[in-house]
């Protein structure tokens, strides 16, 4: 194990929760007891709640060897999620690495708002821009079968990380290589009921200001930008020339913006509509296109 301080005499499953929470504490690590019920659980291929139901089960000499790398890659700050190489999103388990943002709860809540919008409506062309992990158009797609799915990003290796997150859950969707600062897209990619998007919102200037646990980990080119209101200029030029009408353009965005990202995007002819997240944050837009009578 990596620390020799107070090591257990036997390695048991409750010992080892009680060593590594004081290790990860001692490191600065945010929550850590919750950190190694993570990596044990995933370590022993059970669930979290099992743990506490088999406190004196001894951990084979193979486990220990497992576990140790991943004690290490927590106690050094990384994320979780990239040392199992998994999360949870929308009820779905996704594959996540460095080369895709780690989705978040408040990405969810902009998946449950597309749907509760939309419930009545059949057979619609959604299009996901900036797509990452997949997480956004596979929710959509495993909620709404009927609908034809697409999904861009500008980044191969976070398209390839999507693709295998929409075979493991058996979701057609159409993945494309695209960059939102083209406003025009492949001609046979057009013409889009709803278009959706969680940009990179938060701007240079505050990277010095983020947890190192994001900052240091996770892609700066899926989470900052040098001039976030372009970023959502950008992404109104592209839904007014490629959405039907009557398409809508929901986005997520950082909670302090709300006015100044609504003015980006309603210059390209969209009514904006703040809405908060379930702590009452300005999180989300819904972009309506503004009639022309």
């Amino acid at each position: 194990m990596p620390d020799k301080a107070a090591v257990p005499k036997v390695w048991t499953v409750l010992s080892m929760l009680d060593w590594a929470t004081a290790y990860f504490e001692g490191k600065g690590i945010n929550q850590p007891r919750l950190s190694i019920e993570w990596l044990l659980a995933d370590t022993l291929g059970c669930k979290r709640l099992d743990l506490y139901l088999q406190f004196d089960r001894l951990l084979h000499t193979k486990e220990l060897s497992a576990l140790k790398p991943a004690l290490l890659r927590r106690a050094a700050h990384e994320p979780l999620q990239y040392i199992t190489g998994k999360t949870d999103f929308y009820g779905l388990e996704m594959k996540v690495g460095p080369d895709v943002l780690i989705p978040r709860p408040e990405t969810e809540q902009l998946v449950e708002l597309i749907c509760n919008d939309i419930s009545d409506r059949q057979n619609l062309r959604v299009l996901d821009i900036g797509t990452g992990s997949g997480c956004i158009a596979i929710a959509l797609k495993t909620e709404r079968p009927d609908f034809s799915l697409a999904a861009a990003d500008i980044s191969e290796r976070a398209l390839a990380i999507a693709m295998k997150n929409a075979a493991t859950h058996d979701c057609e969707i159409d993945f494309f290589r695209h960059d939102l600062f083209q406003p025009r897209l492949p001609d046979d990619r057009t013409s889009f009921d709803v278009i959706v998007s969680n940009p990179p919102y938060i701007p240079l200037s505050e990277k010095q200001r983020i947890d190192a646990e994001v900052s240091k980990f996770e892609p700066a080119e899926a989470l900052f930008h040098q001039d976030v209101r372009s970023v959502y200029g950008a992404l109104g030029r592209l839904a007014q020339a490629n959405l039907r009408a009557g398409g809508v353009l929901y986005v997520e965005i950082h909670e302090e913006m709300g006015e100044e990202i609504s003015k980006a995007v309603a210059e390209h002819g969209f009514s904006v509509a703040l809405k908060p997240d379930y702590a009452g944050k300005s999180r989300m837009l819904v972009c309506s296109q503004q009639s022309n009578s």
